[in-house]
């Protein structure tokens, strides 16, 4: 009965967050419209209402622990649900995503993501599209903040393994700039697919920075360590079953 009740939970939960997505994306269109600082405050105000009405409507609550950026740096997060996109861009001023091309046509997060300055990207033309990526990062720097990437390209289920893609590490050579790695165990209570969420506390880590100046294969190898590390223990933490841990 109690998984019966969770899962009604879960999806009125769903249901009203898209909503509110919808209700803020009109509240704040004209204050988006006027400035990009408009729409980062309606960014801003839907991540603390998703945060908010997760505690209390599914008992999922968010701890962040380490120091989010607030200056000139790249975020590469671990990523494992849509509520790490939310509590990750919530916990700094400026976030700006690289996201895939095809967001920029979805309704309201298409609009407010360009506003914010993110930059979309077509994965599927691999070479190609980190070179476009590498130039739309470079005529977007007109426009500060902290550049958020996900190393993987996708989400990726707690325990799984999967590459890191190479176009973090020539971001990191092309820019300059020092990287914050981020953890986090999301997905051991928010999964992939499926309405189902699960009680708990899922946190979110911002790791020591990673100085300019490593070549790509030192940097890429430092990025995973620290984020597959960190985020296992985050798992382990909160009771996810992890060969070796």
């Amino acid at each position: 009965m109690s998984y019966a009740i969770q899962w009604l939970r879960s999806l009125l939960f769903n249901a009203q967050m898209y909503v509110a997505m919808l209700v803020v994306g009109i509240l704040y269109l004209p204050a988006a419209v006027w400035s990009r600082e408009g729409a980062i405050a309606g960014c801003h105000a839907y991540c603390r209402w998703v945060r908010w009405t997760a505690g209390w409507m599914i008992g999922l609550k968010v701890e962040i622990r380490g120091t989010p950026p607030t200056d000139e740096v790249m975020v590469a997060p671990k990523h494992q649900s849509f509520l790490d996109v939310l509590m990750i861009y919530g916990a700094m001023p400026r976030g700006k995503f690289i996201f895939k091309a095809i967001l920029k046509y979805a309704p309201v997060i298409g609009q407010f993501g360009l506003r914010i300055g993110c930059i979309p990207v077509d994965r599927g033309k691999r070479g190609q599209a980190i070179k476009q990526m590498l130039a739309d990062v470079q005529a977007g720097r007109a426009l500060p903040g902290q550049l958020i990437i996900y190393p993987q390209g996708t989400r990726i289920a707690p325990g799984v393994k999967a590459p890191y893609k190479i176009g973090t590490g020539a971001l990191y050579r092309e820019l300059g700039q020092p990287v914050v790695p981020v953890a986090t165990n999301v997905g051991v209570f928010w999964p992939k697919r499926g309405v189902y969420r699960h009680q708990g506390t899922a946190v979110f880590e911002f790791l020591p920075r990673i100085a300019p100046g490593l070549e790509i294969a030192d940097f890429m190898r430092r990025l995973e360590t620290a984020v597959e590390t960190a985020s296992d223990k985050l798992a382990a933490e909160a009771r996810f079953p992890l060969r070796g841990l």
